[in-house]
């Protein structure tokens, strides 16, 4: 079935076309990614399927009765709503109806058994009481728990008021609540921004079971990988489309460019030759006296077919890059960076105690851990922007730093591009110019103010700088931060050819993967580090916390399903016992066994409430009209749900301990 569909569709801002073309094809259950350069017009697309704009020419077509779910760029709340608040209200319909079946519990108490009245309430309440059962109203907090816990929104963050929350942490409540709505069709953009890697692979998981259809924008080459059963690539205003994930999209995307340039080859050599035989043909019939009319008239045939001949696009076989190549430095010492012992706090909240690092010269290695945990203030610590407050921190010798800030060009705002990147680069105008259209920035584009930039103009002028320094050591805070695919290629490819040390911080798994040799993990304060590649020290970071109940193994229910009891093993299944999931005897000898005795009491609690819940079920769905025993049975239903949630978290912690 199609649920969505355009069909040459056109959308400009004043003179500026955005999208030329575009007809594309949804249908029920699909994942489908949209990806393309910054400034193709993704996000304008998705407003025009959203509806919230309409096209110039073409039409949108949006099958009925279908529910949409798609995230405004500054959702707006009450100024009281927490990050709990906003989340809850994807449950709204379900909220209100427990709302009213509460009042009408009021009603009921107060009117006599013989009053008309109650047989209406009665009515209206077991009516109210049906539509519950049918939103699965018993498992919204269950749900809601699901989604939060998998994005990693702790207990403070869900209790701060929305107002109060970052940019990045209003977009994250934002893609929490959306994802508790279980529309129809979820449209997301960049959803990947401001997770973890544990919450992006938890959402990779959720989004691959989800029940609706999944449509997303994104320049994470991993979770497209992951996710997306097939792709759309905007550009130039057009939409192409291309069956797989992003790996597939890459190579097929690949292998039709080099066909169309076959074709449109052999093309021009057809429509050479045809205008080679007009110009003949029209030379011949000049030289008779009078002129010869039949050779004209084959000409001026000739003409016209070649008028009609649908001529084929030269494709553009590389993308429009940035030319990034670093300055070659002298050699640094053997040791880079060092920091011993280091200790850093800021009011009550530690957020290393004792933690070291070491980077040898030609190192390439990765700062991770969860949001939160202080990788920008080590770094920080690492370039001598903040000191520790114990511990110290050395620079090795004839160590010339380079350092990419996530808050990059945050000084003077009326500062124009070309002038920052000569504070750097000491140039002339003139060359200035001619370097900075090497990183996409072209003609009056050199004059804007630092205040009017985008995010990936910004990291372009950074990275501009970076190049036209003298570096042996690279420290990156998030350096893909804002950057299209086709960007991030090009700094991988310069970073590949860059002789010297690499500190990075990055959320971009496909980045790092080709980057790093080695990452240092935040975990309780200290640095963790294991050799390897990305994905090698992302296994061993596993098999390490396997028994300590990380939210990806704690989260691993599929999206649509029940979350209770109907999802959970029966309680006389459950295992006594929880084998681990890592392996070897650091894994095993690092976890305490589970108590069996105290398991098996808490399972037999968990049945027994279970088995009095669907009782209660039953009866409130067997038609009883007396008021008392339904307000009764909707008590002890609530009553059993929550102690059941209750005895499943003692349970889960009591295996993870």
């Amino acid at each position: 079935m199609i649920i969505i569909a355009t069909q040459h569709v056109q959308k400009s801002y004043g003179a500026d076309p955005v999208l030329r073309d575009v007809t594309l094809e949804i249908k029920a259950g699909e994942r489908v990614g949209i990806v393309g350069p910054n400034g193709a017009g993704k996000t304008t697309l998705f407003k025009l399927l959203a509806g919230l704009e309409q096209p110039d020419t073409g039409e949108v077509f949006r099958a009925k009765g279908i529910r949409w779910a798609y995230l405004p760029q500054t959702p707006q709340y009450p100024p009281e709503w927490t990050a709990r608040d906003v989340i809850a209200s994807a449950f709204g319909d379900v909220l209100a109806i427990q709302e009213e079946m509460r009042s009408l519990e009021r009603e009921m108490s107060c009117v006599g058994e013989a009053d008309r009245e109650l047989e209406r309430l009665i009515g209206r309440y077991q009516a109210l009481q049906s539509e519950f059962e049918r939103l699965d109203g018993y498992q919204w907090e269950a749900r809601m728990a699901q989604v939060t816990d998998g994005l990693g929104l702790s207990e403070g963050f869900l209790s701060t008021p929305f107002a109060r929350l970052s940019g990045g942490e209003q977009t994250k409540t934002g893609l929490a609540k959306l994802l508790c709505q279980q529309s129809d069709v979820l449209l997301l953009d960049e959803p990947t921004n401001h997770l973890d890697l544990e919450a992006m692979e938890w959402l990779e998981g959720f989004l691959r079971d989800y029940p609706g259809t999944v449509l997303l924008i994104s320049h994470d080459r991993c979770f497209l990988d992951a996710v997306v059963s097939s792709i759309y690539h905007l550009d130039g205003g057009v939409a192409e489309h291309y069956i797989g994930n992003y790996s597939a999209f890459v190579k097929e995307r690949e292998e039709r460019l080099l066909r169309q340039f076959a074709e449109y080859q052999e093309q021009q050599k057809k429509i050479k030759k045809m205008q080679e035989a007009i110009k003949r043909l029209k030379e011949w019939g000049n030289r008779s006296n009078p002129p010869n009319e039949a050779f004209h008239r084959r000409a001026k045939s000739m003409e016209k077919a070649l008028d009609r001949l649908e001529r084929i696009e030269r494709p553009r076989l590389e993308a429009e890059r940035m030319g990034l190549a670093f300055h070659k430095a002298e050699r640094s010492g053997e040791e880079v960076l060092v920091a011993e012992g280091v200790s850093k706090s800021f009011g009550e909240k530690r957020l290393f105690d004792g933690a070291s690092l070491l980077l040898r010269y030609g190192e390439r290695k990765a700062l991770l851990g969860p949001n939160g945990c202080g990788k920008s203030t080590w770094i920080k610590m690492m370039v001598g922007e903040l000191p520790p407050d114990e511990g110290a921190v050395r620079i090795g010798s004839r160590v010339k730093l380079g350092y990419l800030s996530q808050r990059a060009l945050e000084g003077d705002q009326e500062r124009r591009v070309i002038d920052v990147f000569r504070e750097t680069a000491a140039v002339s105008e003139a060359e200035a110019r001619h370097r900075l259209a090497k990183f996409l920035f072209y003609g009056e584009q050199v004059f804007k103010r630092i205040g009017q930039l985008s995010g990936g103009e910004r990291m372009r002028l950074r990275l501009a700088q970076l190049m036209h320094q003298d570096v042996n050591l690279l420290v990156l805070d998030e350096p893909t931060n804002h950057l299209d695919i086709e960007a991030r290629e090009t700094l991988e490819e310069a970073l590949a050819g860059f002789q010297g040390s690499l500190l990075i911080v990055s959320h971009d798994r496909y980045f790092l993967q080709k980057m790093v040799d080695g990452v240092y993990w935040v975990e309780n304060g200290r640095l963790v580090h294991d050799e390897g590649t990305f994905e090698e020290a992302w296994e061993k970071r596993r098999q390490r916390r396997s028994g300590a109940g990380s939210r990806t193994a704690e989260n691993t229910r599929k999206a649509g399903e029940p979350l209770q009891s109907e999802k959970r093993p029966h309680a006389e299944t459950m295992p006594h016992t929880m084998k681990p999931a890592g392996s070897g005897p650091d894994a095993a000898s690092s976890r305490k066994r589970p108590n069996p005795y105290k398991l098996a009491e808490l399972e037999r609690a968990i049945a027994e409430r279970e088995a009095r819940r669907d009782e209660v079920m039953a009866l409130l769905s067997g038609g009883e009209t007396d008021y008392r025993k339904l307000i009764g049975w909707q008590q002890e239903l609530e009553r059993l749900t929550e102690e059941i949630d209750a005895l499943y978290r003692e349970w889960m912690e009591r295996q993870e301990s």
